[in-house]
């Protein structure tokens, strides 16, 4: 992944936090009664409000929502910067259409890009449910992003919910504000739309495992449709690690109607269980009908084909890399070979592996803690002896051994244990909350100044302009990096589509790259209807090559980009002499182009 260095900002804010918690953790020792009475004093009016759980979860999904909409004039609308950001987008244009694929366009070759499947249709290599969620928010609220922030909402009210069935109310309450500022104000979850994945899979796993512990309490039908609604999103958001949590709770669930002293009648069961399985079921065949329509066949899912064509590094360990397919342009060449490739050689040896999955692990808990709640990671031994959440605990096990044989991994690839995590990052919390080193209330006053470190964090990040701070560009350290925002990115290439959109006529961009351009910042990437698109943009190939792109487009003015310029220029398209315009363009869906065997020279 693509590394940019750090905004060039008089204060840091890692480096912040880091100073901050050391300074709590120092007080919390020095003065443990600092500020007691006012702590506490909050405290009661915390604890009011979590008693009432019903508010408490209505509380929690409005408020993320309408302080994310507050703080729009400091961290707007984030633009599309990476390549999974404009795949989704492709998907919920496609969704728009009215379709669920793209006939492959004629000038296909022009197009290839990452992340997208141009054969056996044009449409993104994803599930769909991201791109679904796009869409409803396109067609709702005028904007794809406002649906990644009503799930935004809808995660904070169903982790608060689900926190409720494992831990007591204030505490759930507590866990459920710190990932409204995690994850649901400076995430890049929120503030990309590649992020809004995670959001999604992470409010199915939240369903999933509020669901749980509430049906082998008393069975009934409202949490047997929220368990089937939760597995209906991993499956068509992130399947595999929404199999990986599904499963503990399959064999709990199986367990518990075999043993379960508290079970209903058989006959009651299968009851409140047939609406569920056919919700489930129902699920299950539209996405067979979606890779039908969209891959050539119902059994062929999403990923694959793009992988087969595409990629050479593999997704699991005991993989062996593919061979080197045909690429037409420089750029994939340098994505799949220079990034993916390289990062899968990384593990080769025990100490490799070894080292790869320290990694992950630590990405992870920066992602979801952060500095400031690692701390309480201290009292883990006493968290995993702990009864209340043993069953979680055996989740986060089937998380630790799917990712160990996993080559890559992204914090939204772990969307769905989000719940998992704070779940158990909370009762780590309460324990802390009653450490008491000789016999002082050192963890009482270690739990309150870390809170209010995030806060004080939080206003810091809002208050100070963004120029005079300096936060990790996206993404630093592979996606976790903290406190992180939509400030400059996909300015650029925005801006060019703007002003074109507002140029009269209809346009054709080709793009030339420099030859160290890094291969992430593609800027390649079209809607779901290209030949019916006011802007086109395009691959810049060789002279023959574009000519029968130009010829295929006669109609419209011709634009050079070149995004490494500083700033990137846009220029009229030099148009070679030869080019004769309007003269024996290819049929619409054809391309006279002969593809490049194997050997052959790639194109920029």
């Amino acid at each position: 992944m693509i590394q940019p260095p750090a905004s060039e900002g008089s204060l840091s804010l890692n480096l912040i936090e880091i100073g901050l918690t050391a300074i709590a953790v120092a007080a919390s020792f020095a003065w443990p009664r600092l500020a007691n009475r006012q702590f506490s004093a909050l405290e009661r009016s915390f604890g009011a409000l979590a008693r009432k759980k019903g508010l408490a979860v209505a509380v929690c999904g409005i408020s993320v929502v309408l302080l994310r909409l507050a703080i729009l004039p400091i961290c707007p609308i984030p633009l599309p910067f990476v390549p999974d950001d404009f795949s989704f987008l492709l998907a919920s244009d496609t969704f728009l259409h009215g379709r669920l694929a793209n006939p492959t366009p004629a000038m296909w070759v022009h197009f290839e890009t990452i992340h997208v499947d141009m054969r056996p249709t044009y449409m993104s290599m994803y599930f769909p449910a991201e791109g679904l969620i796009l869409a409803a928010g396109k067609v709702l609220l005028g904007h794809p992003w406002f649906g990644i922030l009503c799930v935004d909402g809808l995660l904070c009210a169903a982790l608060c919910w689900m926190l409720q069935a494992w831990v007591p109310p204030a505490w759930a309450l507590l866990g459920t504000i710190i990932a409204i500022v995690r994850l649901g104000l400076f995430s890049y979850w929120i503030n990309t739309y590649a992020g809004g994945s995670g959001l999604l899979v992470a409010l199915g796993g939240a369903l999933v495992l509020g669901a749980y512990p509430r049906i082998i309490g008393r069975v009934r039908l409202w949490e047997g449709l929220l368990l089937a609604f939760g597995i209906v999103i991993l499956a068509l958001g992130r399947p595999y690690e929404g199999l990986l949590l599904c499963l503990p709770v399959a064999l709990g669930l199986g367990r518990w109607m075999i043993r379960g002293k508290n079970r209903p009648p058989l006959g009651a069961l299968i009851g409140r269980a047939i609406l569920p399985l056919l919700i489930v079921a129902a699920a299950m065949a539209w996405l067979g009908y979606y890779d039908y329509r969209a891959f050539g066949n119902p059994l062929t899912l999403p990923y694959t084909i793009n992988r087969n064509t595409y990629a050479m590094a593999p997704y699991f360990i005991w993989q062996h890399p593919r061979p080197q397919p045909v690429y037409h342009h420089k750029m994939l060449l340098t994505f799949y070979r220079d990034k993916e490739l390289a990062a899968y050689y990384l593990i080769g040896g025990w100490k490799g592996y070894a080292q790869q999955n320290f990694i992950k692990a630590l990405r992870a808990t920066l992602f979801f803690a952060g500095v400031v709640f690692m701390p309480p990671l201290l009292m883990s031994r006493r968290v995993l002896l702990d009864r209340r959440v043993r069953f979680v605990v055996v989740c986060l096990c089937f998380l630790i051994a799917g990712m160990a044989i996993e080559v890559f991994m992204i914090p939204h690839y772990l969307g769905a244990f989000t719940v998992v995590f704070y779940a158990l990052g909370i009762q780590a919390t309460r324990h802390l909350w009653v450490w008491r080193p000789g016999d002082a209330p050192a963890g009482k006053a270690m739990v309150r100044f870390l809170v209010a470190t995030c806060v004080l964090l939080a206003g810091l990040r809002l208050s100070v302009p963004a120029h005079d701070l300096a936060i990790p560009m996206w993404p630093a350290s592979e996606w976790s990096g903290f406190w992180f925002g939509p400030l400059h990115f996909g300015v650029e290439r925005a801006g060019i589509q703007k002003k074109l959109e507002q140029t009269p006529g209809t346009h054709l961009i080709l793009v030339r790259y420099a030859p160290t351009h890094d291969s992430i910042n593609e800027w390649v990437y079209n809607g779901a209807d290209i030949d019916g698109s006011k802007v086109v943009w395009a691959r810049e190939m060789e002279g023959t090559d574009n000519q029968e792109l130009l010829r295929y487009y006669p109609d419209r003015k011709v634009w050079l980009v070149e995004p490494d310029a500083s700033p990137p220029r846009l220029s009229p398209y030099p148009m070679p002499e030869s080019a004769s315009r309007g003269q024996g363009e290819p049929a619409a869906g054809q391309s006279s182009r002969t593809p490049l065997k194997p050997g052959d020279k790639s194109h920029d």
